[in-house]
């Protein structure tokens, strides 16, 4: 809602001052002017990108306008979360570590993946580094190495939408030059018009510059800002996953994977040392609870 409210802030800073001083919006409005900025850099935009890049980008500006999606108290359920799974490592061994990756949605410890994370990418990533842990043929070393090279590939297919929107307002101020030129070329056509009309065909063309930059610099280039914020946070949240899981597959008790995990979180949603380590205790009791109701 914060991307939309600032949006509507910069129109109305715009069209409110332009209105202060004695301006007629409907001179604004080009539709001509815009059919050649929006149609050229929409052009440019598919000549320049694959289709499944464009799909990305046209799914993900959804992500634009949504509230926050890692919170603290997200962060604090998946370490809770990870500390169950650990434990349950430890306690059943590689055999049932094994079982439970090849079939997780059979699993207790990872169905509560999918309330805690309902991105399947999250389940995902967590079944396929621990199932190269318990074949025991991986070195934990090499297996670091494999997860940096998926969280990197990770990384730059979620960039893809946000250099796309870059390419887009950097090109959005050409194609209002192009816009405003042809306007020109317009307006010298008929030069031997009264001077009121010349005029106004040379105020309608400069609205193709300044249609370009506005859409440029106050429409395209913030949303594409928050759009690289977004992807950096869930960046950030597979480097936590990453952090623990790698920690674990050490040989590192589950308290201290998760200790570990707690650390790479950024400081203004990490939850706290004693917070967190009460939380996890609280999941032991309850899956301790539950063990002995099934008995």
């Amino acid at each position: 809602m914060i991307p939309l409210v600032g949006i509507l802030i910069v129109l109305g800073a715009v069209v409110g001052g332009f209105l202060i001083e004695s301006g007629n919006v409907g001179a604004l409005v080009q539709p001509a002017e815009l059919l050649i900025i929006a149609g050229s850099a929409l052009g440019a935009m598919m000549a320049a990108n694959p289709v499944e890049r464009l799909t990305r980008t046209a799914r993900t500006l959804l992500h634009v306008f949504r509230r926050p999606v890692y919170t603290r108290e997200r962060y604090l359920a998946t370490l809770v979360m990870l500390h169950g799974i650990f434990q349950f490592a430890r306690r059943g061994g590689a055999v049932a570590l094994e079982e439970a990756v090849d079939d997780p949605g059979k699993s207790a410890v990872f169905t509560a993946c999918g309330k805690v994370a309902p991105d399947p990418a999250v389940l995902e990533f967590i079944c396929d580094t621990l199932r190269l842990s318990a074949l025991g043929s991986v070195s934990p070393y090499y297996l670091e190495a494999m997860v940096d090279d998926d969280l990197e590939v990770r990384r730059k297919d979620g960039m893809g939408p946000v250099e796309s929107l870059e390419m887009l307002a950097d090109s959005l101020p050409g194609f209002g030059i192009v816009a405003a030129v042809l306007g020109v070329v317009l307006a010298m056509g008929s030069i031997g018009e009264a001077p009121m009309l010349m005029g106004i065909k040379i105020a309608s063309a400069l609205i193709g510059t300044f249609t370009g930059i506005l859409l440029a610099y106050g429409i395209v280039s913030p949303v594409a800002a928050r759009l690289e914020k977004t992807e950096t946070a869930e960046a950030e949240y597979f480097e936590t996953l990453r952090a623990g899981l790698i920690a674990f597959v050490k040989g590192m008790p589950a308290a201290i994977a998760v200790e570990c995990a707690r650390r790479a979180i950024p400081t203004d949603l990490r939850p706290d040392f004693e917070k967190t380590e009460q939380a996890c205790r609280g999941s032991d009791l309850h899956m301790a609870r539950k063990s002995s109701v099934l008995k």
